[in-house]
């Protein structure tokens, strides 16, 4: 559509060069204006006048005046290209995008098909690893990235069984695949747990209670294990990477990662459907 919208420009300006440059190209539209002002106000005073007589006079006018533009445009191949290309563009250039149009911000990349998730989701179903002591959640690196994180939920059992599977199948392909061991964060969250992160700020987050997929049990936030710690830091080259094959395995598994966001949340995943709890 970009090029499309060029090359309208392109034909326009050249048709106002020419009509800027070329006295003749001013004075033959200036003409062709002319006689349709005087041959359409001649007929519409002959249909007033003579009535069906001033019609049958009205038509003989048309089709003189029709000659005439005939003329014109057969003395003028520039001009009628240029007619011709902005007449008939448009709705050449609308059929062949129909059933193309998407809405802006909507359409995402269509993620690499990884045969490993594939065979997950058609059958295998897997558990939900043994849950980490609370100390885990509450070292001095933690806190340091996410100061609120104690108090959240990891209760696999709150979860979406659907958004469940696909994550447990994501944590098996990073550590299958990529030797990445993966843990929850948070799961589902309460409307007032997230209505107090709301009001913490726009760093936190910008989604109040029920304006985000955690109060449906269809969201998750996750980071890295390593030598049994957690590690959530994005200045960690080592966690930077996982990020990156972590979200390109959710996207293999139809979640959204919320690492394409304009704020960047480069362990959130969700399920977008139609389901609630």
């Amino acid at each position: 559509m970009f090029l499309f919208s060029i090359f309208v420009l392109f034909l326009t300006a050249c048709l106002a060069g020419w009509l800027l440059v070329f006295p003749a190209g001013r004075d033959a539209a200036g003409a062709v204006a002319l006689r349709l002002g005087r041959d359409v106000d001649r007929a519409r005073k002959d249909v007033t006048a003579h009535g069906s007589r001033g019609m049958l006079e009205a038509g003989r006018g048309m089709r003189a005046f029709l000659a005439r533009l005939g003329r014109l445009l057969r003395r003028s191949p520039l001009l009628t290209a240029a007619c011709a290309a902005l007449i008939l563009l448009p709705p050449l250039a609308a059929l062949s995008l129909a059933g193309r149009t998407e809405l802006p911000g909507v359409a995402a990349p269509d993620p690499a098909v990884n045969e490993q998730v594939a065979d997950l989701l058609r059958g295998e179903r897997l558990a939900a690893p043994a849950p980490l002591p609370p100390a885990a959640f509450t070292t001095a690196e933690v806190t340091l990235v996410r100061p609120q994180l104690a108090g959240a939920n990891r209760n696999w059992d709150l979860l979406d069984p659907d958004f469940t599977q696909r994550l447990l199948l994501m944590f098996k392909v990073m550590r299958d695949q990529y030797g990445y061991e993966m843990v929850l964060l948070e799961g589902y969250r309460s409307p007032e747990r997230q209505n107090r992160l709301a009001d913490a700020g726009g760093h936190v987050t910008n989604a109040r209670a029920f304006q985000s997929w955690h109060q449906f049990g269809l969201a998750g936030d996750c980071a890295f294990l390593r030598n049994g710690k957690v590690v959530i830091s994005e200045k960690d080259p080592w966690a930077m990477r996982g990020y990156e094959l972590y979200g390109q395995v959710a996207e293999a598994a139809g979640m959204t990662w919320g690492g394409r966001w304009k704020m960047m949340d480069f362990g959130h995943v969700e399920l977008r459907t139609q389901r609630r709890r």
